[in-house]
């Protein structure tokens, strides 16, 4: 079984809050549906991550990964 997209988790994880704000879930659903929530926030956080740390990198001329300084104000 393939992982899903960040796209694809984060719209399921928008659709059970949306769910779980109605409140008109029985109480054994709102908790399967909170744990898959709880699941799919943790996979989109680290993506997010992940992705944060390739976009603050560059490669030097000799194929070199280096971290972008920040600009000091």
């Amino acid at each position: 079984m393939s992982n899903p997209t960040f796209e694809a988790s984060l719209q399921e994880l928008e659709q059970i809050v949306t769910r779980l704000e109605q409140g008109d879930v029985p109480l054994e659903e709102a908790l399967t549906a909170f744990q898959k929530g709880m699941e799919l926030s943790k996979q989109c956080k680290d993506t997010l991550a992940k992705a944060e740390t390739t976009l603050t990198k560059m490669m030097t001329e000799a194929n070199e990964e280096v971290l972008f300084e920040e600009e000091e104000k």
